[in-house]
Order: structure tokens, then C-alpha cells, then sequence
């Protein structure tokens, strides 16, 4: 091996030392902006959209997402967009036309409260402004954070067009999102329902199951009696049902039971100081959950007794008092009697294994009643049952007894509590009439709204549903005739998925969920553009006006004035024209729900747009794992509602982002790791790298200590590629050597890239990009800078123009080529950076493809043979390092071991001077033969022992090496080779 530092050696400038201006201190924070600002002036983009054109590359289009334009963006923006960017660049690189709008969700309830609570900071009432005036301050706020967010994106170096991306805010998107609206109306997939959903009171509208998310919660829950109305021995005997939700009994208008199961009339007998029973009550309840019952309410085991069985066919014939029938001061709200019959999804799990039902706030509930169809004294039995005591914002209506105006949830949090005034007013109420049992708390999963964070409740209200089971009528039927038909065949038929489970989520979530409720009670977003018949119920036949020439008019409004147009003056008899009475009609002014908005985004980008996809189809949807009742979701349902099909070829999910420690981030805690600040400390290479290195499909943690590590391995991998500049930088490629009149080593060289060139576009084809990084670092580390260039340093430093060196140039060439362009979807600067070091300042590497690897490189006999050699190789370099150990030796140079070889391995090995040169010693002796006792040997590698020995001749003063013919040659203190170099040869 040669010196680096020759100093004191008179032969220093005769050494093809490396030379380049690649730094080894990156300084990616700083440089990192330059080299945006030049990919902004060259329009890199548009510069590989006109190469698609002038070429014939397929289409690969991947659909963005849209994030929502509210807010800086947070680590788990980066992990998505940069993943997305891989695979952009990724497919780019590999011979597609990969196309990619940026696009932002514009509309929706967290836009709608800032601009609410800018005026409330006023003492404004938001009711009083104009609604187009306040739908322009909505507008220009999500414009304002787009602008924002988007330079933010652009600094992680993510490509697209930044120029013109999509936003569901746009008029022409506004249009369309309207115009997908319009085929549910047309094809009578929409209808209005009322049914429990789940409402937040504290931002007073209903939302999807995507709006949702769940955290534990701790609620009272209490157990109530339910006396027995009708005559006989029971009469008097209570039936006791447990909840979580006090807040439900007002509203209760039934118990129901199990069919199945068995159940039993205790008495109690005894009771403790203070409590909620007399001796002598009875009570109706589950045998399997009597004890755990009487327990709740302090009763010892001997202060009950089971009188005797109560059939199924027994208790069908019972009628109910609600708990509160009359109370003073109830004015006969609860003198009806309850309703008692048996239904299949009461449990004996938990509870009394009798249910309290409120139709109005329970799915289950609702439904049963529903199906009873029509009521025994007229009308329906839903229609009984049915209540309306709960208000927009959570609070009970003002003329309900005992608990008018009182709050479910309070209107803010306090100390992290939204706990209102209503449960415990209940409790009270029922605990004075002597309607409660015990009462409790219990800490579980409960729905949350992910945009306030506050609890959701079930209620009963006006909205509008897409039927997911009801035939679409569109003769789009490849797939099937309904939406969920159409969406569960797409998820086996036309989406892969990456990673594989997810096919599993979304399948199961489409098989069980309801009707999507498509409206939401606010202002900022896409009308629903319908309107009903004035006075006509929502299950008459021309209830909806479905007219084509009324549809057209709200569309061309919406092309060239937005949304807007539906809330001006005088707009329901515009677009109603001529051909109808604006007083016989109502307009809808709900809003659509935005994951209805983001779901049409296939339409007016995929579609519409000349840069879109060219059959209007993605060929990758990329999100996080909660899209799977989210943007996939409500993509699969839209495009299965109006194309017949699922608008995305592909899916991939990622998943959460994660402290050092494994928690999650939260601002509270102080454990969020914000881009902005990686990126200002270590720079956004580090970032890319960092979602690289990870398992994308399972959360991901990052933190000081992780990203510290992830810049060792970029230095690890700058250094590498730092050692190829410099020693390509007298490179000429008029000498390039063929590969098969290349050495051994070098071709072994070639035939690892050839291997590893299909790992990288098979990984990359995948989406597989910590593989194909393990594999590109593991080579650039254990087979380049641990092996191939400590070996060949000697050659590329000390040898003239030989073939061996003008080998190892070429080797380097075709590394250089391929390893800058293989981790540029990657690190996207640092390969820039590495590109401009050798080739023109107009050009960038993000314009190339991967270069092509020729076949002939790859010999497998050969690198079956390598192997052989580097095992007895190991065996070589242990016994030299022992030598140094003991201090024998400083230097690898110093040795000239003798190996001896089993005569297998002798046929392998021939050149003393070849194995010489792999093992960096300035000479070796192969013998065939068992070695000598004590000669050094290693376990695993069987006929192979060394004898040490020391090199005999003097020190070259050009290479360092130890040879015989030092001193012998023209040129004073130097070897046969390094005269031949120094001579020209």
C-alpha cells in the first residue's frame, strides 16, 4: 500500500494521488439551497417532461395525497412526501415518465375555525358576516398556508410541479367535486336519512369515521332500574341495565334482552349503611353477571338470593317504566312504557345482559327498530322511537325536565376535560327517585374528533348518505352493480399493495361500513347541489330534482365563479331557470364532507389535467396507515360511485412517526422533532436518509441520537465516494479497458455491480428503498472502500499507465455512473453534488436514467471463485494482524507470510504476486501443502494455515513496499515498478 503522506519522500509528485474539490465536510445546510435555486432556473421538471415527450417512456403517474393546508409541516409530512419522492425519481430513472402534481385539501372545519376564532378575538358573531365574505377570509388563509407549506416540501428537494399543483379549492376542482356529487344524485345513490351519526357538538356537525379517532376516555357508568309495568308476580321487579353513557337515559325508549340466555328474579335480603337498594326489591338480571351486579352496588354475597328462573318467552310479555316515569316535574315526558324485546346483539360479557336503548344515539338500536317496519297503532316503530332532546351543541333542549340547557361536553376543554354538566344531573335525578343501582367509572377506547380532539357523540339527525349496497345504475357493472360490490372486487382484483396487509384493512372496512354520510353543517367546502321538493318526505319518488340542464347551469357557474355561486343572492333561481318555481323547491346548503372532496381528486387532476394520467387511473396512492379509513378510503367509495372501479392501480402505506423512545409525538410531552430544524442542523440529505435506512412499514422513530447516526453512515458514504473523484480525476476514457481483458479483481468488481444492478431496480420497482440502500452502502462500504480500494490504492497511486491501473480507472468509471445515479432518488443534493464534480454545469444527474449494465459482466464462476479467495484472504490478514497486535509489525507491508493450501485451493490460488497485492503485503509464498504446527489457521477455513514472516529487501521510497530489487534500478531507493513508472512506462 502507498503513503498519503510523503512529505519526506523525494518522489511525492510523481504519485497519481487523489485530487477534487469534493469536500469532505458536506455543509449540506448551507449548499443545499443553491442547488435548489439552480433546479428551479434549469426547470429540471419540465426539462424530463419534454424528454418523455421526444422519447416513447411509459407513464407511471403517482397521485398526491393532499395535505391540509393549516399549519408548518410536522415530521410525518416529510416522511410521506419523501417517500413519495423516491418513488417519483426512483421510476423517473428507470425509464418511465413518472408524473407528479404536489395538491392540498383546501377546504373543511379547521380553515372554518381559525377564521371563527379571529372573529370571536374580535367579539364578532361569525352568523352575522356575509357567507361568501367569510368563504373569501376561509379561501385566502388556506392560500396563504399553500404558499407556505409549499417551499417547505420544496426544501426537502421534492420534484413536481410546484408551478401549477392541484387544490381542491380551485374553481375548476370546486366544479368537479360538484360534478361528482351530481352522478350520485342522478344514478339514486343519494338519499337523506336521519339516523344516528356521529355528531361533534363541539364543532356542531356529523363526521365520517375518517374524521375520527380513538383515545381512552374515563366515563361514569351507572346501572338503573327499570321497574316491571305489567301484572303478575314480576310486577314491581326491576330490570336493571348498565351504560357508559348517562347522558342517553332521557332519551331512552326501550330494554332489550338475550334470547339465549339465561336469566333469574333475585331479592335482596340484607344491605350495607348506605345504599341505593331496600331489602325485599327484586331484581331482573343475566345469571352469569348477577354477582359481579349486586357487587357494583356494595351488596355482600349473603345480602341476595336467586328466587327462581325468567324465561326468554317470560320477560317478551313484560312492559317497562322508565326510571323517571312520574317524577314531580315531569309533566308526563317518560309515562309511556318502554318497549321490552329481544335483540342479537345484547352480550352477557359485561353489563346486566339487559340493554337500555336509545334509538336516537345508538346504530344498533336504530336499526332494530327500523326493521320492526310498521307500528301496531299507526305510523312506524322508528317513528315512536325516535327523540329529539339533544341539540346542535351538545346540550338538551330547553323545555326538557330536570335537564334543559344542560351540557353533554363543555365548549372547551378544561385541564383536559370536556366532562359537561349533563351526566351528573342525571345521576342525581335518578339516584332521588330511586331509579339507580350503583354507579361507577371505567376507562375505555372511546371516539375522539381528530380535528378539536374532542369527544364525538352518536345522534340522531337530518343527513345525506351514499347507498353502498343499493345498485348504481350507471352500466359500469365490470366489477359489480353496488359501490361496496364494486370497491371489494377492486381491492382483489386491480390494487396491489405494498405492504400486503393492507389489502386486509381497507377490505374489512369496506365489507362492514354503513352508508357514507356525505353532508356536513358548515360553510366552508363544495355545496351539496341539490335541491327537494317543499313539503315532499325524503322517501317520495320526485322528493330530489334530478334535472340535467339544472346540473349543467350550477357548472358552468362553478367553472367560472367557484363554489361561491351556490351562496349568492338569487342563486336557487338561477340555476332552477325558468323551468321551476324557486318556491316549490328548497336548497340544500350543507357542505360535502372533505374526504368527498379529496376522494374526487382523481377527477379534475388524473383526468383533467394534459400533465394527469392518460386513462385517468394512478398508478400509486402513498399514505399513512390511517388512510385506510381515510383518503383510500373515500377515493375507493368515490371512484367506485361514479367510474365503476377504484381510481388507483397501487397503494402504498407507511407508518407512523415515533420519538427516540417509542412514544408518540405530542407538543405537549416536547418530544416532537420538527423537519425544518433537521434540516437547518444536519441538512435535508440527512432527512431522506433517515426514511431510507427505516422500515417504512411500521412506525418509525427518529430522534438526536438516531439521526446522528444516520449522518455517520452519510459520512461513511461520502467518503467512498470522494476517494472515486479523486482518483478518476486524471481519467481518460480513450484508455478504457474492455472487461474481458480486465484483471480478475476488477472483473469481480464488474460482476457485483452487474448483481447489484438488478437488486437496485428490483428494490426500487417495489418501493423497497431501505433495500435498496442496504444493498448500494453495504457494497460501497465492505466491497469498495473496506476491500476493492484499500487494495488497488497501491495500483491507482503508484502505477503508470499499466493495465492494471487503466483497469481500475475504468472499474471506477462505471462505479461512478452507476452509484451516483442509483442513490439520486435517495440523496437527491449530495448526488447533484457528486455529478457536477465531473460533468458540465447546464447538466444534473435527476436528467439521467440509470445507466445500462451489460450482461456480460456478470460471471459467476468467477465470484464463486472470489469467494474461495478471500476466505484464505482472511486467514492471510488474521495471522498479519496478530503481528501487529504483538507489535511485530506496523505495517502490512512489513510481512511476507508463507500460506500453505490444500491442493483444492492451490488450483485456486497460483499468483504469489496477485494474492500478494489482495492480501497488501509486499510479497507471499504459496506452498501446496499442510502447514507446519503452530502456523496460524482459522476454524472456519479449512486447509489453509500461515506461517508469518518478515519481508526481505529494502523500503521502496515511492510505494512503501519491502522488496529485494529495491535500489537496484535507475532511479535511486525505488522498485522495478515504480522505475518503470517514473521511466514513463
Amino acid at each position: 500500500m502507498c503513503a498519503e503522506k510523503t512529505e519526506t519522500n523525494e518522489y511525492k509528485d510523481t504519485l497519481n494521488l487523489p485530487r477534487t474539490d469534493f469536500p469532505m465536510r458536506a455543509g449540506l445546510p448551507k449548499r443545499e439551497p443553491e442547488w435548489l435555486a439552480r433546479w428551479g432556473e434549469m426547470d429540471v421538471y419540465g426539462k424530463l417532461r419534454e424528454k418523455a415527450k421526444a422519447e416513447t417512456r411509459p407513464p407511471f403517474t403517482l397521485h398526491d395525497g393532499p395535505p391540509y393546508a393549516n399549519g408548518h409541516l410536522h415530521i410525518g409530512h416529510a416522511l410521506n412526501k419523501i417517500l413519495k419522492d423516491m418513488v417519483v425519481r426512483s421510476q423517473q430513472m428507470m425509464g418511465r415518465d413518472a408524473r407528479y402534481i404536489p395538491g392540498w385539501d383546501c377546504h373543511g372545519l379547521p380553515i372554518e375555525w381559525k377564521i371563527e376564532e379571529k372573529y370571536r378575538e374580535k367579539g364578532q358573531d361569525k352568523d352575522a358576516v356575509d357567507v361568501v365574505e367569510f368563504r373569501q377570509e376561509c379561501r385566502d388563509f388556506a392560500s396563504g398556508w399553500v404558499d407556505i407549506q409549499r417551499e417547505e416540501f420544496k426544501r426537502l428537494g421534492i420534484t413536481g410541479n410546484w408551478a401549477d399543483p392541484y387544490l381542491t379549492m380551485n374553481f375548476h376542482a370546486e366544479r368537479v367535486i360538484a360534478e361528482e356529487f351530481q352522478k350520485f344524485l342522478m344514478t339514486g345513490t343519494l338519499y337523506q336519512g336521519s339516523k344516528p351519526v356521529m355528531w361533534s357538538p363541539v364543532e356542531q356537525t356529523a363526521l365520517a369515521e375518517a374524521e375520527v379517532e380513538y383515545h381512552d376516555k374515563e366515563s361514569f357508568t351507572i346501572w338503573v332500574k327499570f321497574a316491571v309495568a305489567t301484572v303478575g308476580d314480576l310486577e314491581g321487579a326491576k330490570v336493571v341495565i348498565w351504560t357508559t353513557t348517562p347522558w342517553t337515559i332521557p332519551s331512552n325508549k326501550a330494554v332489550v334482552f338475550g334470547a339465549d340466555y339465561s336469566y333469574g328474579l333475585y331479592e335482596i335480603t340484607g344491605t350495607p349503611a348506605e345504599s341505593w337498594v331496600t331489602v325485599g326489591e327484586r331484581f331482573l338480571v343475566a345469571d352469569k353477571l348477577a354477582s359481579d351486579v349486586f357487587t357494583k352496588a356494595r351488596l355482600d354475597e349473603g345480602m341476595w338470593t336467586r328466587v327462581r328462573d325468567v324465561t326468554a318467552d317470560e320477560l317478551s310479555g313484560l312492559s317497562l317504566k322508565h326510571p323517571l316515569a312520574g317524577a314531580d316535574g315531569a309533566d308526563g315526558e317518560w309515562d309511556d312504557l318502554r318497549d321490552f324485546r329481544a335483540a342479537d346483539f345484547v352480550t352477557d360479557e359485561e353489563g346486566t345482559g339487559f340493554v337500555h336503548c336509545a334509538p336516537s344515539h345508538g346504530m344498533e338500536e336504530f336499526e332494530l327498530y327500523r326493521d320492526l317496519g310498521a307500528h301496531p297503532d299507526g305510523g312506524s316503530w322508528l317513528e315512536k322511537v325516535i327523540t329529539y332532546n339533544v341539540m346542535d351543541d351538545g346540550t338538551f333542549r330547553e323545555d326538557l325536565p330536570f335537564f334543559g340547557g344542560k351540557r353533554i361536553l363543555r365548549e372547551k376543554a378544561k385541564k383536559g376535560n370536556w366532562e359537561g354538566d349533563a351526566n351528573a344531573a342525571i345521576m342525581s335525578k335518578l339516584a332521588e327517585v330511586g331509579g339507580l343501582l350503583a354507579r361507577g367509572k371505567i376507562k375505555h377506547s372511546y371516539p375522539h374528533s381528530w380535528r378539536s380532539k374532542a369527544p364525538v357523540i352518536y345522534r340522531n339527525t337530518p343527513q345525506w348518505f351514499a347507498a353502498v349496497d343499493k345498485a348504481v345504475g350507471d352500466g359500469q357493472d365490470t366489477y359489480g352493480t353496488t359501490i361496496r360490490e364494486r370497491a371489494l372486487r377492486s381491492i382483489d382484483e386491480l390494487v396491489a399493495w405494498t405492504p400486503q396487509k393492507g389489502r386486509n384493512r381497507l377490505y374489512s372496512m369496506i365489507e362492514a361500513r354503513p352508508d357514507w354520510v356525505l353532508s356536513r353543517q358548515r360553510a366552508w367546502g363544495v355545496p351539496l347541489t341539490c335541491f327537494v321538493k317543499a313539503g315532499a318526505k325524503p322517501t317520495d319518488e320526485d322528493y330530489l330534482l334530478r334535472d340535467e340542464a339544472v346540473n349543467a347551469r350550477i357548472l358552468q357557474a362553478f367553472e367560472e365563479e367557484g363554489a361561491d355561486a351556490w351562496y349568492k343572492p338569487g342563486a336557487k333561481a338561477r340555476f332552477l331557470g325558468n323551468e321551476y318555481d324557486p318556491e316549490d323547491w328548497i336548497q340544500v346548503m350543507d357542505i360535502l364532507d372533505v374526504w368527498f372532496d379529496s376522494g374526487s381528486t382523481h377527477a379534475f387532476t388524473l383526468r383533467d389535467r394534459e400533465d394527469g394520467s392518460e386513462d385517468g387511473l394512478a398508478d400509486l396512492y402513498l399514505e399513512g396507515t390511517d388512510q385506510h379509513r381515510g383518503w383510500f378510503h373515500s377515493s375507493m367509495l368515490q371512484g367506485c360511485g361514479t367510474i365503476g372501479r377504484a381510481p388507483y392501480r397501487g397503494v402504498l402505506t407507511h407508518g407512523f412517526t415515533l420519538d427516540e423512545k417509542g412514544m408518540k409525538m405530542s407538543k405537549s410531552i416536547g418530544n416532537t422533532v420538527a423537519p425544518e430544524k433537521v434540516v437547518q442542523q444536519y441538512g435535508a440529505d440527512i432527512l431522506r436518509l433517515w426514511v431510507a435506512q427505516s422500515d417504512y412499514t411500521v412506525d418509525l422513530r427518529i430522534g438526536d441520537e438516531i439521526l446522528k447516526g444516520v449522518a455517520d453512515s452519510y459520512r461513511r458514504l461520502r467518503n467512498t465516494v470522494r476517494f472515486m473523484l479523486g482518483s478518476l480525476a486524471d481519467y481518460d476514457p480513450a484508455k478504457a479497458v474492455a472487461a474481458e481483458d480486465m484483471p480478475e479483481l476488477e472483473r469481480l468488481i464488474l460482476h457485483k455491480l452487474a448483481v447489484l444492478d438488478g437488486v437496485v431496480r428490483d428494490g426500487y420497482a417495489k418501493y423497497d428503498f431501505q433495500g435498496v440502500f442496504r444493498a448500494v452502502f453495504e457494497f460501497a462500504t465492505l466491497d469498495l472502500s473496506s476491500f476493492y480500494f484499500d487494495i488497488r490504492k497501491d495500483a491507482l497511486y503508484c502505477d503508470g499507465d499499466s493495465p492494471r491501473r487503466l483497469a481500475a480507472l475504468t472499474v471506477l468509471d462505471a462505479l461512478y455512473a452507476r452509484l451516483t445515479t442509483w442513490l439520486a432518488p435517495i440523496l437527491t443534493f449530495t448526488m447533484e453534488e457528486v455529478w457536477l464534480e465531473r460533468n458540465g454545469a447546464d447538466t444534473s444527474v435527476h436528467l439521467e436514467d440509470f445507466p445500462d449494465t451489460p450482461a456480460a459482466w456478470r460471471d459467476d464462476a468467477l465470484a464463486a471463485r472470489a469467494e474461495t479467495v478471500r476466505s484464505v484472504r482472511r486467514v492471510v490478514t488474521g495471522a498479519l494482524e496478530a503481528e501487529r497486535t504483538a507489535k511485530v509489525i506496523g505495517s502490512s507491508l512489513e510481512a511476507a507470510p508463507t500460506v500453505y493450501l490444500s491442493a483444492e485451493l492451490a488450483a485456486v490460488i497460483t499468483n504469489p504476486e496477485t494474492f500478494a497485492d489482495l492480501c497488501i503485503t509486499s510479497q507471499i509464498t504459496l506452498v501446496e501443502g499442510a502447514a507446519p504446527e503452530g502456523a496460524f489457521a482459522l476454524d472456519d477455513v479449512a486447509g489453509v494455515g500461515v506461517v508469518f514472516a518478515k519481508s526481505e529487501g529494502q523500503k521502496c521510497q515511492r510505494c512503501w513496499k519491502i522488496l529485494p530489487d529495491v535500489g537496484t534500478h535507475s532511479h535511486a531507493g525505488v522498485c522495478g515498478r515504480c522505475d518503470a513508472a517514473l521511466s514513463g512506462g
